[in-house]
């Protein structure tokens, strides 16, 4: 039999659209105070905002026909004439507080900036007490207590009071980085958690980011066709194990989309490690009309008109900015080391002087070279003073190979240690994608085809993208149900291990995100193909080698990172290697 459900029940369904935690709550209530004009919020939470959520802010205020009518279902000042394309408010649903006010015991106190009195109204379980007069300086304060004692079957789903603030709280920051002018606080159990005041965004960004993202960020302005993109992105040396430091903007509301997500890990795609994620703060601005914000009852998740417009937009600026920066290699990773082992100095020990050499002693010089005729290095030590000239250079001049893949360089400060696959690998790379940009990737016709046997779904999925394959320089045929043939290769890595190469292009493609834009995947496979094209590691490379690739990484755009995001140097200041051995 086919039932209406009564009204009580209908505002609980609601209510479970729009209200999963208590982090949903100090959303909807922080929106609506900013769709209120107001300069100043201060957000209270007891128990995780269990027992309390309390939010005030300086709004325009309600008078005591709206504050009866705002507790109303579908009822709301953010939607003119039922235009739900045009949407320039974080809030137009209606629902918020009638949901907030079936699952807790609300009360609302607001003032209009207009002036007038202060009323009060209460809503308990979905049913609305008659307003009431009260006492209130401008603006509104609303408090929702005991959160969900209408439906005590959700409390079980809440986590722990410390996670629950801690997601209140990221709430709070992504809303603070959108609105960099309202000044913002957050106080649980007595303590202030968040104190934002009011500034530009870069302070902001900096203020809930933090310092470290700042000094490794890049500024980012760009339009295209209406749609402008604004903001900070992370330098690829600066990465996080989570995308928890990924804030993205859509018309002031703070959103996390896929689409977005997709965008951002192809804009980085040549720079970072797998498993890892970039810092953004990111501000897309464009017309309402262009973007429906209707898709989840959260307001979440968007849904732009033109996809496509915005993902290369997105893709193109942050590598162009990377790019822009310059060849920015990672941080100085030396001070953790230094700071995790930094020996106590002896009692009654003297540091030499920097300029003090050990006496000779006798029959060092036999042992020595006896010691070299069993264990030979890698490479020939040079024992001549580097050149001023490359000393002075970011990455130094060559002093000897290690290990048959680590080239040591001396810099006028310090040590600088390169991994030359790596870097290689990069070289080859950029080179590719230039080619490829200018006349194409050039290419060297086999004199034999290769025939590579593959299973039947890795050969089809190669032949689908033949024609992304022979914009990369490899151009491959089918060969059988299960196998290509291999007729030509780029210039750049012939003479490597093409059914490798080609295993390794086919497991690559299967993973690729099926959002992927063509050009992404042209560059994956480029990217794939420096890999194995790049000097190996094992290969002993004369000095002159050496610091021609030192040049040549100076020269080249992203050299501090491998196509899989890994660094390609490092450095060690001499500051760093004098407090190692107590002489600072």
């Amino acid at each position: 039999m086919i039932r209406k459900l009564s009204e009580n029940t209908i505002n609980r369904i609601a209510a479970g659209e729009v209200i999963e935690r208590p982090a949903s709550v100090v959303k909807e209530l922080v929106e609506n105070a900013l769709d209120a004009g107001a300069t100043s919020i201060d957000v209270t939470l007891v128990s995780g905002g269990r027992s309390l959520i309390r939010v005030a802010d300086d709004g325009c205020g309600m008078s005591a026909a709206e504050l009866d009518l705002a507790v109303e279902r579908h009822a709301t000042s953010k939607l003119a004439e039922d235009d739900l394309v045009n949407i320039r408010t974080l809030g137009f649903r209606g629902e918020a507080l009638p949901s907030i006010g079936a699952v807790s015991r609300l009360r609302i106190v607001s003032r209009p900036a207009t002036g007038g009195e202060a009323h009060e109204i209460r809503v308990e379980g979905g049913r609305k007490s008659p307003v009431r007069p009260a006492s209130h300086s401008r603006g509104t304060l609303i408090e929702a207590s005991d959160l969900f004692f209408a439906v005590p079957a959700r409390l079980k789903f809440l986590k722990s009071e410390r996670a629950e603030t801690a997601e209140a709280a990221d709430v709070l920051r992504r809303l603070s980085l959108a609105h960099p002018q309202v000044r913002f606080t957050l106080a649980s159990e007595g303590r202030e958690l968040i104190s934002l005041r009011g500034g530009d965004r870069l302070t902001r960004a900096r203020a809930v980011l933090g310092e470290e993202f700042a000094a490794n960020s890049i500024a980012l302005e760009a339009e295209r066709e209406g749609v402008s993109l604004s903001g900070l992105v992370g330098q690829p040396s600066y990465t996080r194990a989570q995308a928890n430091q990924q804030f993205v903007c859509v018309n002031g509301r703070p959103v996390r989309d896929k689409a977005i997500a997709g965008a951002l890990r192809g804009a980085y795609a040549d720079f970072m490690m797998r498993g890892r994620h970039p810092a953004v703060a990111l501000f897309i601005t464009l017309p309402p009309e262009e973007v429906d914000v209707n898709v989840h009852p959260a307001k979440t998740e968007v849904r732009f008109r033109d996809a496509g417009l915005v993902r290369g937009l997105i893709v193109g600026s942050i590598r162009q900015a990377l790019a822009g920066a310059g060849n920015r290699g990672p941080a100085n990773v030396a001070a953790g080391t230094v700071a995790a082992f930094r020996p106590e100095p002896q009692s009654g020990y003297a540091p030499p002087p920097r300029n003090w050499t050990a006496p000779p002693r006798p029959g060092f010089a036999e042992t020595q070279a006896s010691f070299e005729a069993f264990a030979p290095p890698s490479a020939a030590a040079s024992y001549e003073p580097a050149p001023t000239e490359q000393v002075d250079v970011p990455l130094g001049a060559a002093r000897t190979q290690l290990h048959e893949n680590y080239i040591i360089a001396q810099t006028r400060d310090g040590v600088v240690i390169v991994d030359q696959h790596a870097a290689h690998e990069r070289l080859v790379y950029e080179k590719m994608k230039a080619q490829r940009a200018a006349e194409g990737v050039i290419t060297q016709a086999l004199l034999v085809p290769e025939v590579v046997d593959l299973d039947e779904a890795s050969a089809a999925r190669l032949l689908d993208v033949a024609e992304d394959l022979a914009r990369a320089g490899l151009v491959v045929d089918g060969f059988g149900p299960a196998s290509v043939a291999v007729r030509e290769v780029p210039s750049l890595i012939a003479g490597g291990n093409i059914a490798k190469l080609v295993k390794d292009l086919a497991d690559d493609l299967a993973a690729l995100d099926q959002t992927t834009g063509v050009e992404e995947r042209v560059d994956h496979v480029l990217a794939t193909m420096a890999c194995h094209g790049s000097v190996r590691s094992g290969r002993r490379l004369k000095p002159e080698e050496m610091n021609a690739l030192l040049r040549e990484m100076e020269a080249t755009p992203h050299s501090g990172q491998c196509n899989h995001g890994r660094p390609t140097w490092v450095e060690l200041k001499l500051s760093d290697i004098e407090r190692l051995f107590g002489r600072s």
